[in-house]
């Protein structure tokens, strides 16, 4: 007997729609729009985006404060989406919203949940441009009840145009990275008084005049105090005294983690140091036709970085739709410390040089005077000093002058630092010293 509504009509399964793309995109953050833009003016067939929110835009719609885009042209958060989605309308490409990638159907093919119901997408090149997250404060095993007033950036940002000043009057903001003085000055703008800024590492994020905060360096958070309501965080110093900070927000910024789950379900690798798939020069997977850009790779960089390897991703896109053959297994590119991930991340025989013809590192640790140092097998390939201080949450360059030499046949490629002995008063040691 089939199950019935209350009409009387028969209630089954609802049926899937199959249909076909050219290029199906996975995200519609600055990645993922400036690759549908790219590919759909320079004849790509149908292009597809595909966005599980309600608006295209990815997290920049969010943010008010100015410094996105390009250096030369600073943009606002939503007047930047706004451009990157105009011009991928302009050029053809289909933007769809509120609709959400399930599942992996085979190699090339999507089961997607819409307004308008199931539907299975094949394509002959899929872009996964997911981009990132940040760790909630479960994953950050921050212990202490589930009190309200707990916030991601993220959930900051979303949640101050619909509600205007804080509820409370005292926040906390934890993190290092640029986007914890985003998270101070929504607070401010919302009539919050931000009574302290916290941070693991010995030193803050840099900070302008007009938004001086009190700065706890060396301090985590030890627990949350409240019930109904945050009261209170405890925070344990650099010499092991417990303090407790009486605030009613707080607000967990940073520790960015790519969206990977759809690629993981694929099947597709992913590099260990970033937790974003593993991709060579040209943002090629290991699976045959599935591209990833954007913060999907790494976690974070700027909205015009993301943008810059959606349109490199793109040129990539249009040589495999014109028959260009798929790499075979790469040498995985990977960091020793104080460095924590360099993308892109594997060396292939055929490639071009890497997005913003450089690759893009990190570093735990503050290096003055250092200098990149690539090996492969004890062979030294590379040696570049550094042109200034590098310094954690923000990007290192490497030139990609090595990659000519390396062995394809060889062993995984390492990259080191080392103090720059060139500098006044120093002698520079022999090159075997390296």
């Amino acid at each position: 007997m089939s199950r019935r509504d209350l009409c009387g009509d028969a209630v089954g399964p609802q049926p899937r729609r199959e249909r076909a793309v050219d290029v199906l995109v996975v995200g519609t953050g600055p990645a993922g729009l400036a690759a549908a833009a790219r590919l759909a003016a320079r004849g790509a067939g149908r292009v597809e985006a595909v966005e599980r929110e309600q608006e295209p835009g990815g997290s920049p719609r969010h943010s008010p404060q100015r410094g996105f885009g390009p250096r030369h042209r600073p943009l606002d958060g939503p007047s930047c989406s706004r451009g990157l989605v105009d011009a991928a309308t302009a050029a053809g490409a289909v933007l769809r919203t509120s609709a959400t990638v399930t599942d992996w159907a085979g190699p090339l093919t999507l089961d997607l949940t819409t307004p308008a119901g199931l539907e299975r997408v094949t394509a002959r090149a899929v872009v996964l441009a997911t981009g990132a997250r940040e760790r909630p404060r479960s994953a950050r095993l921050v212990p202490g009840t589930r009190p309200d007033g707990v916030l991601t950036t993220g959930e900051l940002l979303r949640s101050a145009p619909r509600f205007g000043r804080c509820a409370g009057g005292r926040a906390v903001v934890v993190g290092s990275e640029p986007v914890a003085l985003t998270a101070v000055r929504t607070l401010r703008g919302r009539g919050a008084e931000v009574v302290a800024l916290v941070t693991d590492r010995a030193h803050g994020p840099l900070q302008s005049p007009r938004h001086r905060v009190p700065v706890l360096t060396g301090t985590t958070v030890a627990e949350l105090t409240g019930r109904g309501r945050l009261t209170g965080v405890r925070l344990l110093g650099p010499d092991g005294d417990l303090r407790l900070i009486a605030c009613d927000t707080v607000v967990f910024t940073g520790d960015w983690i790519p969206d990977h789950e759809l690629a993981r379900h694929g099947g597709v690798p992913l590099d260990p140091a970033t937790r974003g798939p593993a991709v060579d020069t040209a943002l090629r997977t290991a699976r045959p036709g599935v591209f990833a850009a954007g913060n999907l790779l790494r976690g974070t960089e700027p909205a015009a970085t993301a943008a810059d390897e959606g349109r490199h991703a793109a040129a990539a896109v249009l040589c495999h739709l014109g028959g260009s053959p798929w790499p075979g297994e790469g040498l995985p590119v990977r960091c020793e410390p104080p460095l924590l991930r360099i993308t892109p991340n594997v060396v292939t025989a055929a490639g071009p040089p890497p997005p913003h013809g450089r690759f893009l590192l990190r570093t735990a640790e503050r290096l003055p005077h250092a200098v990149l140092v690539v090996e492969q097998d004890g062979r030294l390939l590379h040696r570049q000093p550094l042109p200034g201080t590098a310094v954690p949450d923000r990007a290192v360059h490497l030139w990609p002058d090595w990659l000519g030499g390396v062995d394809r046949d060889g062993g995984e490629v390492r990259i080191s630092v080392m103090s720059d002995f060139r500098q006044p008063g120093t002698v520079e040691p022999p090159i075997l010293a390296l």
